[in-house]
């Protein structure tokens, strides 16, 4: 009678490792799987950082009043601001300039329409809003030329917008626009009237996998670590068409490529002011931001950037090598800064954290000046508040003189 007992506890004492096995075993393949769902989401991120994309619909066209003349919107946080901006549309128009808020409610903004619409205009819901304001550069109504630069990548095309000749032709300054990433060289347009004013010639450049300048082999960003070589080649071209100083200007992702053409170009001596809107000075703080505003974890967030630095995830992730976060850290790499910078950055930018640039300037009050907007938003700070940003920028000028002496003017003229 007790056999079978004993039986039972033997085969009890035999079965308990068994099942500890067969759990660690489903512990393990759960862990496995965890991982390399995480690591299948890092490389996505990693992936969509430097993959060029299209422009996303961030609102809805509500209402069109023909007769008024006016447009209602989906409210954002960018379609309730103040101030001139543009609008993407699909459908009879691609583009749309709109101005004030006339009237706005918890739900809905409506604008004044500065692009006229007619009454057989049909446009799909979904626009994009946009700071950009001018979308060609004839609108600027100021003397320019279309220009090929030559770099290793190919030639880029630019925009130059010559300014009257200085008093002193080794005073002639020069402003490299350089625009932000997903965008092309018409963002850097609401800048070239208040240089020309100053007489400041401006050449408006674009730059490697930017839909403008030529393709390299992956054709994905590499976040300024290779785009500020083209930038470079940009300012060479200036040089020899009669640049004598040359300033840099950079919005968001450009001012990543700005700080790094200052700090590597081999022109350094001839570069004398670098001025940023809404940069990016590093970008590890940029890419913990917006992971954590769609509640990626940080682990996941971590692994994307290791991804992004070695060269053996490149392949995966579409990129062309890996990407030195350590050298787009300008914050860390503040001692080697050696030109002066104004910064004009919006607390609630929405999309790059003004966090690095605060530090930057902590780092380096002596070369470093920000400008502190509030409420303006990302690349917007032209649109919110026009005069500030102007005065801010020629004041900088000023003070550093930056701003070339006019030229005589000739008697028989007068």
């Amino acid at each position: 009678m007790k056999a079978p007992r004993r039986a039972a506890l033997g085969a009890s004492r035999i079965g308990a490792p068994a099942t500890l096995r067969m759990l660690a075993l489903s512990l393990a393949a759960a862990l496995f799987a965890t991982a390399a769902m995480a690591f299948a989401v890092a490389l996505r991120m990693a992936r969509r950082v430097v993959t060029p994309s299209r422009r996303v619909p961030d609102t809805r066209i509500v209402d069109i009043d023909v007769p008024a003349q006016t447009i209602t919107l989906a409210r954002t946080p960018d379609t309730v601001l103040p101030g001139r901006y543009g609008l993407f549309t699909t459908g009879s128009a691609d583009y749309l300039k709109v101005g004030s808020v006339l009237a706005s409610d918890g739900d809905t903004v409506k604008r004044k329409l500065l692009t006229q619409v007619g009454g057989q205009s049909s446009l799909d819901a979904d626009a994009a809003f946009s700071g950009w304001y001018y979308q060609r550069p004839e609108e600027l109504h100021l003397p320019f030329t279309r220009e090929h630069v030559p770099a290793a990548i190919g030639a880029c095309p630019a925009w130059l917008f010559p300014a009257e000749p200085p008093r002193d032709l080794d005073h002639e300054t020069w402003v490299i626009q350089i625009h932000g990433r997903g965008t092309t060289r018409a963002e850097c347009l609401r800048a070239v009237p208040v240089f020309h004013a100053l007489g400041i010639t401006s050449l408006v450049v674009s730059y490697r996998n930017d839909g403008d300048a030529p393709r390299s082999r992956a054709g994905a960003y590499a976040l300024g670590a290779t785009e500020w070589r083209d930038v470079d080649a940009a300012v060479s071209w200036a040089l020899r068409h009669g640049a004598r100083r040359i300033l840099l200007m950079g919005w968001s992702m450009g001012g990543a490529i700005a700080l790094q053409t200052s700090l590597g170009s081999a022109h350094r001596e001839q570069i004398v002011g670098v001025i940023l809107d809404s940069p990016v000075v590093d970008w590890r703080t940029v890419l913990s931001y917006q992971a954590k505003a769609l509640h990626v974890p940080t682990p996941v967030t971590d692994l994307a950037m290791g991804a992004l630095r070695t060269g053996w995830a490149a392949p995966a992730i579409g990129a062309d090598g890996a990407i030195p976060l350590d050298r787009l850290d300008i914050v860390a790499r503040a001692a080697e800064l050696r030109h002066p910078v104004l910064i004009l950055h919006s607390d609630d930018d929405g999309f790059v954290p003004s966090s690095a640039s605060h530090r930057l300037a902590d780092a380096r009050p002596d070369l470093v000046e920000l400008q502190v907007f509030r409420t303006a938003r990302h690349t917007k700070l032209w649109n919110y508040d026009q005069q500030r940003w102007t005065d801010a920028i020629g004041d900088w000028l000023r003070t550093h003189d930056l701003v070339p002496a006019p030229a005589p003017v000739d008697e028989g003229e007068r």
